[in-house]
């Protein structure tokens, strides 16, 4: 659960700091004060992790259950019909490539064939 609990604001946090990273990275000591709030996360001894997950982010992610759910099916549903819809065109172009392949190469199946019927009929004996 501890680790679950990092892992989480750990995520939260490197998603903030993509975004305001290019905002603040010029205030003095940034990187510094980075390392240390990163090393506050993780230590055993001040449980920084669990203390900004038991009182900021639980609280937040509790009020928002159910909006949050409703994300997650809308997600789904929706990617459900992308695959659905990529799929189709999918099978579609591949089909089309088939269809082009064989009619480029009929002309070409169709001459060896009558060429090498040819060929067997005149290898035929002429008693029948």
């Amino acid at each position: 659960v501890r680790w679950m609990m990092y892992w989480i604001v750990f995520a939260l946090f490197m998603a903030t700091e993509t975004f305001t990273d290019v905002f603040i990275s010029w205030f003095p000591f940034y990187y510094e004060i980075k390392m240390a709030f990163v090393i506050w996360l993780l230590s055993p001894y001040t449980r920084g992790a669990s203390l900004l997950y038991r009182r900021v982010l639980h609280p937040a992610l509790s009020r928002r259950e159910q909006e949050i759910d409703m994300y997650l099916v809308r997600a789904r549903e929706r990617s459900y019909e992308a695959m659905v819809r990529f799929g189709k065109k999918g099978l579609n172009i591949a089909a089309t490539a088939a269809v082009h392949a064989a009619t480029k190469s009929q002309g070409a199946l169709a001459g060896r064939l009558r060429s090498f019927s040819m060929q067997d009929l005149r290898a035929l004996p002429d008693e029948a």
